[in-house]
């Protein structure tokens, strides 16, 4: 006797987002489009410590909402899973 399997997709709940300022949403997305973070404070008219500033600020509220992001790297991902960033563009 064969039975009917009913599959449910069941999706992941949203991650959490932590609240990114305008201004922290730029400074990610300039770093990125750049090689360094020299090259992105120059295209923004700050200093590197300003960068970093910010960069610091975001990796800490994303450490506030249980997803930790040390790295570019891991940076990227969570832009990427937030929609900040799309492949496309990096």
């Amino acid at each position: 006797m064969m039975m009917s399997t009913v599959h449910r997709y069941h999706h992941p709940p949203p991650l959490p987002r932590p609240s990114l300022s305008r201004r922290e949403v730029e400074v990610l997305r300039t770093w990125f489009a750049c090689d360094s973070k020299s090259q992105a404070g120059a295209r923004l008219n700050v200093s590197v410590g300003t960068i970093n500033t910010h960069l610091g600020r975001i990796r800490a509220k994303y450490s506030a909402v249980g997803r930790a992001a040390p790295t570019k790297a891991s940076l990227v991902a969570r832009a990427l899973q937030d929609g900040i960033v799309d492949i496309e563009e990096l």
